[in-house]
């Protein structure tokens, strides 16, 4: 047998670090392996281009691109450096690379296709649109915010909650591509990453939450291991949960995979003078969601900062998908 046909076709929606970091442990379980970026982000490196040259951001397909890569070393720490002088302090070289491709090719899909091509990627990355949007959010005070970096911002200054988020312009089509991925996967992952700014934009473009909802593949939330500051402050697992199905307007999926291990107290410590903490997995809530939970140690507090282990990650969603999945065709 082929054994590209034993390996699960596995679609990822998401954004920022946490699906990057995701990616890097699952393109060693599968080649069919599809990436869906927000395009809403705005500030920062890709903010900046964005605003400059008139292309969608760069910054979450660089990220991806980078995790899936298969090139030596030099290349991968070439695409990561971030200038520190001049007009450039702050930009990523992988950024100024992809808006360059960007402007030689015609599209930010050819060139997210053509950057593809020269990394070598495992799998492939696909914007979740190709429509210039902007997201904006609604506190719990009425106050309306437009702009990503924007939102955060007034999130730490206000300490409201974020009622809910949209996109402008309204149901922006989705790519056919990211469609036609989530139609043929699976397995249909979301997150880990940020709730409001990383996740749920690709939620709120047209079709793409449909598709998933009509998807017969195994369908899993992976759960950030800490709150967010600025986002998510004192949010617990079922938070987030109903979050992701009320601006969905459906159930997306039926199981949350969630860290158990704990933080260390150093880690922790850091984290609580921030306002943030391990995420509390309130599983009797999530039950009356109609979402199992599963939970093991995927911890990694390496540098200081508490995110996923990706390898660990990766082998408990394997796992998850060879116990769980209706197709059966991993081994």
């Amino acid at each position: 047998m082929n054994k590209q046909k034993t390996e699960p076709s596995i679609v990822a929606l998401g954004g920022g670090t946490g699906l990057s970091n995701m990616l890097r442990g699952l393109k060693a379980h599968t080649s069919r392996l599809t990436a869906i970026v927000t395009m809403a982000d705005d500030g920062g490196g890709s903010g900046t281009l964005r605003d400059e040259l008139g292309m969608p951001p760069p910054g979450d397909v660089r990220n991806c691109l980078q995790a899936l890569a298969n090139t030596e070393p030099t290349m991968e720490q070439l695409l990561g450096y971030r200038f520190t002088e001049g007009g450039l302090k702050g930009q990523s070289m992988g950024n100024l690379f992809l808006a360059a491709l960007n402007d030689i090719s015609g599209s930010f899909y050819e060139a997210i296709r053509k950057m593809s091509e020269v990394l070598a990627i495992t799998g492939r990355v696909l914007p979740v649109t190709t429509v210039d949007v902007r997201l904006t959010a609604v506190f719990e005070d009425g106050t309306e915010v437009i702009g990503e970096s924007k939102i955060t911002e007034h999130k730490k200054r206000s300490d409201k909650r974020i009622m809910r988020v949209a996109l402008f312009p309204k149901n922006p089509p989705a790519l056919k591509d990211s469609i036609e991925a989530i139609e043929n996967a699976e397995l249909i992952l979301l997150g880990p990453g940020s709730l409001y700014t990383s996740i749920i934009p690709n939620l709120l473009t047209k079709g793409i939450a449909e598709a998933i909802a009509e998807s017969d593949a195994l369908k899993i939330y992976v759960l950030n291991v800490t709150t967010q500051d600025g986002e998510t402050e004192g949010y617990t697992a079922s938070d987030h949960v109903k979050a992701l199905f009320a601006h969905s307007g459906r159930k997306l999926f039926d199981y949350c995979l969630a860290n158990s291990a704990p933080l260390p107290a150093d880690v922790a410590l850091r984290y609580n003078t921030q306002g943030a903490c391990q995420t509390v997995v309130d599983t009797d809530e999530l039950e009356k969601l109609g979402v199992k939970t599963l939970m093991c140690p995927m911890l990694d507090c390496s540098d200081g900062f508490a995110r996923h282990d990706s390898k660990m990650l990766a082998r408990e969603i394997m796992h998850l998908y060879k116990e769980k999945s209706p197709t059966k065709i991993y081994n």
